[in-house]
């Protein structure tokens, strides 16, 4: 079996590896030394590029379960990083030169793997068996014309500027009611609402808050989607006539228009979590716990995802790929890594794993493996194949595992029980499907 892997970082990496090791012959087109894009700095594959953290290794967080899983899937880039690893309390974080470093090295001991450093232009899978795009959220322009003619022209997000995600069940519904804007269609947001005082001090908390120092080539990009604290600093009404409209809403409970409304917004098909509408934010992510809990009804919120704002090239996955990461009219081209619409290291290391474990099944002749949403694994799978709203990039959480049948209240056990629920069933569909 012959497969071309396009993209040198994180999932393109792991999934040589895993077609490596099954004995598949790989070839790798990284554009690196020659050219690199305005983030990266290393000859060597597989660079950090942001922090040289890895997130909690606990297996009772999301993160840490997302690990475990992996672990099972034997996953060479969490291997290498295990190795190199520096101290970082319950987090797992790497000496980001040895790291890189030991990760070329690993692959370069197969005599069945070949680099080929160029700038890829092209989707052709002539002479493969199948191709992984994994080319990341920096995707050279080079390659965008043959993903144009592929997708059409309105296929990729440039710029990724989404609003904090919170769990549906951290919310305090007793400060939160459903309506229609006017009472007009269904209820479909829940609206947190503020009274005056209540919204003075959430304001002048947004306006001083800490935010985030972009990249030189991300300065200019956000014209036409203004982070929530820039529109708060251009007067103290000036986002109650925007985002926090309460014009048209009225708490049935209380018969009183609010002086502010926040409004969520479903952002899953089981309602397990909720998007802040119109905070699209480039405020640090400790700074957004902080202000965005002083709304009433998120006083408790558990943020699965903070509000972002940077450059990320990705697809809008769920109209094109199925859950094996597989283009759904090509069958030999399969994507992977933060273009597929995954957020963060180790979630666009699973990508990569996924595309060639199941790509290397599908074009043996094999089945491909049924991860179900009880395992992190098949959660993502899902989140990046169904179509529901406007798509934007997920990391591993809770919330977007299939809910526990037991209401456990303590939110400790209740995260204990999704990981040794995620576990088992991770081991018995690989036991089931003769993997790892």
């Amino acid at each position: 079996m012959k497969v071309k892997v396009i993209g040198g970082g994180f999932a393109g990496c792991e999934a040589c590896y895993q077609l490596l090791k099954r004995g598949a012959d790989v070839t790798l087109v990284e554009m690196k030394p020659d050219k690199k894009s305005p983030a990266h700095n290393l000859d060597t594959l597989c660079e950090v590029v942001c922090s040289n953290s890895f997130k909690s290794d606990d297996v009772n967080t999301s993160s840490g379960l997302l690990k475990a899983e992996m672990r099972l899937l034997d996953s060479l880039i969490l291997r290498i990083a295990e190795q190199t690893k520096v101290p970082a309390g319950n987090a797992l974080a790497v000496d980001r030169n040895k790291f890189s470093q030991t990760v070329t090295e690993e692959l370069l001991k197969f005599e069945n793997f070949h680099i080929v450093n160029k700038v890829e232009t092209s989707l052709n899978t002539y002479g493969y068996d199948f191709v992984i795009v994994a080319t990341g959220p920096l995707t050279d322009d080079a390659l965008i014309p043959a993903l144009t003619d592929l997708f059409g022209k309105d296929f990729l997000y440039f710029f990724d500027a989404v609003a904090p995600i919170v769990t549906a069940e951290s919310i305090d519904y007793n400060s939160a009611f459903t309506a229609s804007r006017y009472g007009k269609g269904s209820a479909d947001y829940l609206n947190c609402p503020m009274t005056k005082d209540e919204y003075l001090k959430f304001y002048d908390n947004l306006v001083n808050a800490e935010t985030v120092q972009l990249h030189d080539f991300e300065i200019n990009v956000f014209e036409g989607c203004m982070p929530i604290e820039i529109m708060a600093k251009r007067g103290a009404d000036t986002i109650r006539f925007g985002p926090l409209k309460p014009v048209g809403l009225r708490d049935e409970r209380t018969d009183i228009r609010p002086y502010a409304v926040l409004q969520l917004r479903k952002e899953n098909l089981d309602g397990t979590l909720y998007n802040l509408v119109g905070f699209q934010t480039n405020l640090k992510f400790s700074e957004q716990k902080r202000v965005f809990s002083l709304i009433p009804a998120l006083k408790d919120a558990e943020f699965v995802r903070y509000g972002v704002m940077h450059r990320n090239t990705y697809l809008n996955a769920p109209k094109f790929l199925n859950e094996y990461f597989q283009l759904k009219g090509d069958g030999k081209i399969f994507f992977a890594g933060q273009i597929t619409g995954v957020e963060g290291y180790m979630e666009s290391t699973l990508s990569g794993l996924i595309a060639a474990l199941q790509g290397y099944r599908i074009i043996n002749g094999q089945n491909p493996i049924e991860f179900t949403q009880e395992t992190m694994t098949g959660a993502l799978c899902k989140h990046i194949s169904t179509e529901f709203g406007e798509y934007s990039p997920m990391n591993s959480n809770f919330g977007i595992l299939t809910p526990l049948k037991d209401n456990i209240r303590d939110k400790s056990q209740r995260k204990a029980a999704y990981s040794v629920r995620a576990l088992d069933k991770m081991k018995e569909l690989l036991t089931i499907n003769q993997e790892v």
